[in-house]
């Protein structure tokens, strides 16, 4: 039972940062839809604790499908977030699968798909613009959508910050690994 409790800690803990990530869009447009790059860095720590409890399949579909069952009953799944979240949990789970789940170098390379979950999030700006401005102009601040547009229109820095999410993302698990020695120490 207090494993199952250390679970569910961890997967509000990533929906925290999922929340904190979105929330960052407040700020500026850019935040929102580049924060995913560092969103690695705060989720790191959430996979490697969960990994170390769930020693086979689960710990990415746990996370992700906590999160995305609430964005669900809060109506902020869209298409392009349901396919991503499915895509990126399906790819985590076969990588540490094949890696081995007893592994470091499983959790590693498995975390690398999951590192790209809160851009799965984001997608419908550039898969559903018209909507996504729209509901800018009815949720944010007057001129936001002028200001999302123009991050929306610049791909070539989308394509340059999904490029660096890879290096952030092994970077960032290989800090969770120094940082919590336990849960790393578990790990062949």
């Amino acid at each position: 039972m207090k494993k199952v409790f250390k679970i569910v800690l961890m997967a509000i803990a990533y929906l925290a940062c999922f929340l904190l990530a979105g929330v960052s869009g407040a700020i500026h447009p850019a935040f929102y839809a580049y924060v995913g790059a560092l969103f690695p860095l705060l989720t790191a720590f959430v996979y490697l604790n969960t990994a170390s409890m769930i020693r086979g399949f689960g710990a990415a579909t746990v996370l992700n499908g906590f999160v995305f069952v609430l964005f669900l009953i809060a109506g902020e799944v869209d298409a392009a977030y349901m396919i991503g979240t499915v895509i990126l949990t399906a790819l985590a789970e076969i990588i540490r699968y094949a890696f081995k789940y007893d592994t470091r170098k499983g959790v590693r390379w498995s975390f690398v798909p999951l590192a790209f979950s809160f851009f799965a999030y984001t997608a419908h700006w550039w898969t559903d613009t018209e909507g996504s401005l729209a509901a800018a102009v009815e949720e944010m601040p007057a001129g936001y959508d002028q200001l999302m547009k123009a991050v929306i229109d610049n791909v070539p820095v989308l394509v340059v910050v999904l490029v660096l999410t890879v290096p952030v993302a092994i970077l960032a698990m290989r800090l969770a690994e120094k940082v919590l020695k336990k849960p790393a120490a578990s790990f062949r």
